[in-house]
């Protein structure tokens, strides 16, 4: 840094980061949250909706030969076969060990199976890649699991299973997606809405309350069948016991009574209450075993199988155990509504201790009241004042979204590879298949899903914005997520996190530490112990970036698709014909801002700990290189930074894509009080050595002082950032109605072809899904708005104009005329990403898209749906429907907003 600003005041101490919130008010669950932050195995979390929405289909459950795990465990089998590594449902909870379930199955009379999970199309069934075919939400939660509430809407004609599949077989690329809502199977408003509300009275003793409403307009009859059963160990894990739930007399005659006994002998109990006509449910049991005739021809293990409850309700089949125990277990209500009207139903489910009562009475609706009064008092606090109730409500459901996507991941790569001692050994071709080189991958966790259904498997950088939307809520549990992935049961020897369960071996952008300072500083600046270990293991990783993504040792980096999928012409995690290598705009500008981010964590861990003064130079001289480096990718013509693919001859091709790969150059800047460095006399000293000593690369650390009080380092000077920030503000290029686009709109006119191995690669701009089936599932698509990148955008805005200020402006939108500073623009951005969830003048969320179903005023769009991405044009939300992971970010956004 340079000494001019050593003349300014010396503060007593270092200053923290500044909380990002106002303090919180405590409420009730605000005292469960610090009593699990003492204790993170705190009692409150033991339980949870830690059960993941599709197990089929995973990398986890595919023993085949060939790696394709879409058809060796396809959505038919998950009703009769027995999951190895974890469990899926429907408004699932379970322990923290994921040992006891509990899910809703349910049945109209008129599908061919039971409702036990939901239902959508594997990767290649679908023309736009895996997606599921079902409307529900995640209505409310607090972050202890005290209170959960869950909604579900169930048709009550058949269930248009192969509609789905056929019309999607028949549709191509160019084709929209052919969702649930196009089949009319909710014509004339018939079907079930079902809402699930689950409240704890005490850590282990949980009151359900199932509500199911006819919304047609005429009498209908539903089989509601809330189902207890113990993950299935015993089969896979020599010496496992097999635990047992058995029926048990109730003292009173309404209701039914079972326990749930594991292998310690320690139980639980289940009291299902009176259907309205004052009877008690019928208990019906079978295993959690997989029904080995029907699927593989073999003899069978149980006349009970897993499937016996279905084939017993749907067909009459003599496949539930008369003795009335097992290991599956589920009270069944037959129930006929009229239109209109709502039954509700009452079980609990508790721990079998001395002095527990199975009240489902007076008790039970208080304690349900307490707790959803107890959810209000916490958003309420989190809620800004000036935040109006559209805002309010729409914060409060994308944080129950990411409560609710939490998730048990269960899986030892070496045990799957090798296969278990009680079972055939696998094909031998997997020793050299998928994840091979991951042997020492053994997770069991609750870890933060991006979608339960379509990504129920982590993935290391959205891992990192999850961190960040839960930091608000419980800052324990968001540093835990950091951590969890850099320690030795992930990580490798050479610091590389895993990606993501179809290929642990690529590479996420390293996001982690500025997840990690971001986190830090929401809890208030002053964990300086967290911020110490997640810096130690982020050195690790670091230098596995720079040992292993810098083929060529110039700082100018490399790493495949880095997140961004399928913006590009070609698939850049694919290899390059005759040894090609793409040095990479975006993975240059991540190393770049994970220089900085490194920089000001060892800053402030300096303040306190001397020794951390040496590194902090390391990242200051490593920044400036590769800076310098970054100037080869800039193209002066085109005022943009760009990819360039190397030859093996030394000749170079420039891939003039306008894409969020080269706007990320923007994002690697860092505003640094001067308080951080005042107090470091040798890091003031040796940095100002390097400046003097070293132009060659000191002349690409931009920095300017304001009044000596804080410094800007960023990747770009003014003159390149006027240039970058004019095309990312054009209307026609990436600024969007709903925020920045992730490939300009400008391809839409003028393709990019680039020959690659003497084949022509076309890049064009499409608002939505790709037609260019590139990378794979569904994460081909062109162009969208997606909100990690626009949070990054914004972010970055905010802290460019704390170091440029006022006098620094641009047009907004580009052409206009109308010239803003940085934070408006920011606040311009921000406004148009939350605007996606918002009615609009029609009356209609964007996001919610045109169909008719989606009607302003209907009970469909009470709540909105949290997609993967957005169309760059209209807002319709696209991809994943649940990825609250990630799309949840739009409720810090919110709180910021508002607050400014």
């Amino acid at each position: 840094m340079p000494d001019r600003a050593a003349a300014a005041p010396v503060p007593p101490t270092a200053a923290p980061v500044p909380p990002a919130s106002a303090p919180v008010p405590p409420t009730a669950e605000h005292a469960r949250l610090a009593e699990s932050a003492v204790d993170r195995a705190g009692e409150w979390k033991a339980l949870g909706p830690y059960v993941s929405e599709r197990a089929w289909g995973t990398v986890r459950e595919d023993y085949s030969a060939d790696g394709d795990a879409w058809r060796y465990f396809p959505y038919e089998h998950g009703r009769s076969r027995a999951y190895r590594w974890s469990e899926d449902g429907l408004a699932g909870v379970c322990d923290r060990s994921q040992a006891l379930c509990f899910a809703l199955s349910l049945w109209n009379g008129r599908d061919p199976f039971l409702k036990e999970r939901l239902f959508g199309l594997s990767g290649p069934e679908g023309n736009h890649g895996e997606d599921v075919k079902e409307y529900w939400w995640y209505a409310d939660a607090t972050p202890t699991a005290s209170w959960l509430s869950w909604i579900y809407h169930y048709p009550q004609a058949e269930f248009p299973y192969a509609r789905l599949r056929a019309e999607s077989a028949r549709r191509s690329r160019d084709n929209p997606e052919f969702e649930l809502a196009d089949t009319g199977v909710f014509d004339g408003d018939r079907y079930w809405r079902i809402a699930v509300d689950y409240a704890k009275a005490a850590p282990y003793d949980l009151c359900i309350r199932i509500r199911i409403r006819n919304e047609g307009r005429e009498a209908a009859t539903i089989d509601v069948l809330p189902t207890l059963w113990w993950r299935n160990r015993w089969t896979w894990e020599v010496g496992a016991a097999r635990p047992a739930i058995a029926a048990q007399a109730s003292p009173r005659p309404d209701e039914a009574l079972a326990t749930a006994t594991d292998e310690t002998s320690r139980s639980w109990r289940l009291a299902a209450g009176p259907d309205p006509a004052g009877r008690p449910p019928e208990l019906l049991f079978c295993e959690n075993e997989t029904n080995v005739p029907l699927l593989f021809g073999g003899q069978a293990t149980t006349p009970f199988p897993k499937d016996g409850i279905n084939d017993h309700i749907v067909s009459g089949a003599p496949t539930v155990n008369p003795d009335r125990r097992g290991t599956k277990m589920a009270a069944r209500y037959r129930l006929t509504i009229a239109p209109g009207d709502e039954v509700v139903l009452r079980l609990r489910l508790q721990r079998d201790d001395a002095g527990n009562e199975a009240d489902l009475g007076d008790a039970f609706a208080a304690t349900l009241a307490t707790r959803l009064g107890e959810a209000d008092a916490f958003y309420a606090a989190l809620r800004p004042a000036s935040a109006t109730d559209e805002e309010g409500a729409l914060m409060r459901q994308a944080y129950a979204g990411m409560i609710w996507s939490q998730q048990f991941y269960h899986f030892s790569v070496a045990r799957w590879l090798d296969g278990d001692p009680t079972e055939p050994v696998p094909p031998r071709q997997r020793l050299a298949g998928r994840d091979s080189k991951w042997r020492h991958l053994n997770a069991h966790d609750i870890i933060a899903m991006p979608d339960k259904w379509e990504y129920p498997w982590f993935a290391a950088w959205d891992l990192a914005f999850h961190s960040v939307v839960l930091a608000r809520l419980d800052p324990a549990a968001a540093k835990h997520q950091l951590l969890l992935l850099f320690r030795e049961w992930y990580t490798d020897t050479r610091g590389q996190v895993p990606a993501y369960e179809w290929d642990f071996s690529d590479v996420n952008p390293p996001v982690h530490a500025w997840a990690a300072l971001t986190v830090f500083g929401i809890d208030g600046g002053q964990d300086f112990d967290f911020l110490a270990r997640i810096f130690q293991k982020l050195l690790i990783n670091f230098t596995w970036w720079v040992n292993r993504k810098d083929a060529l040792g110039d700082n100018v980096f490399e790493g495949g698709f880095l997140g961004l999928d399928n913006i590009g012409p070609f698939d850049r995690s694919a290899e390059l014909p005759r040894g090609g290598l793409l040095e990479q705009s975006d993975s240059t500008a991540w190393m770049a801002k994970y220089c900085l981010n490194m920089l000001e964590m060892a800053l402030r861990l300096a303040n306190h700990d001397r020794a951390y003064e040496d590194i902090a130079l390391k990242f200051f001289e490593h920044f400036a290189a590769i800076a310098g480096a970054m100037n080869e990718l800039w193209d002066e013509t085109d005022g943009f930074f760009y990819d360039r693919l190397r030859r093996p001859d030394g000749s170079t091709v420039v891939v003039r894509a306008r894409s969020a790969v080269g706007l990320l150059p923007v994002f690697a800047s860092c505003h640094i009080p001067s308080s951080l460095w005042q107090q470091l006399p040798n890091f003031r000293a040796r940095a100002r050595w390097f400046i003097d000593n070293m132009p060659a690369q000191a002349c690409f650390v931009r920095y300017f002082a304001r009044g000596g009080q804080s410094e800007l380092l960023c990747l770009v000077d003014r003159r390149r950032l006027e240039r970058i920030l004019s095309r990312m503000l054009d209307e026609t290029e990436f600024l969007s109605p709903f925020g920045l686009r992730s490939l300009s709109r400008w391809h839409r006119d003028h393709p990019l072809v680039i020959s690659v191995g003497g084949v022509d690669q076309t890049l064009d701009y499409e608002p939505a899904e790709s037609t260019t089936p590139l990378f794979g599932g569904n994460s081909n698509w062109r162009g969208p708005v997606w909100f990690p990148l626009n949070l990054l955008a914004v972010e970055s805005l905010r802290g460019l104009y704390r170091g440029l200020g006022d006098e620094f402006t641009v047009e907004l939108p580009t052409g206009s005329g109308k010239r803003v500073n940085l934070r408006e623009a920011a606040d311009e951005i921000e406004r148009r990403l939350v605007s996606l969830f918002l009615p609009g003048p029609d009356g209609r969320r964007p996001a919610d898209g045109p169909r008719p179903l989606f009607r302003p005023g209907s009970e469909w769009t009470r709540r909105p749906l949290f997609y993967e991405y957005f169309n760059g044009d209209t807002g319709e939300g696209l991809g994943a429907s649940h990825q609250t992971g990630w799309t949840a970010l739009v409720a810090p956004l919110i709180v910021r907003r508002a607050r400014s």
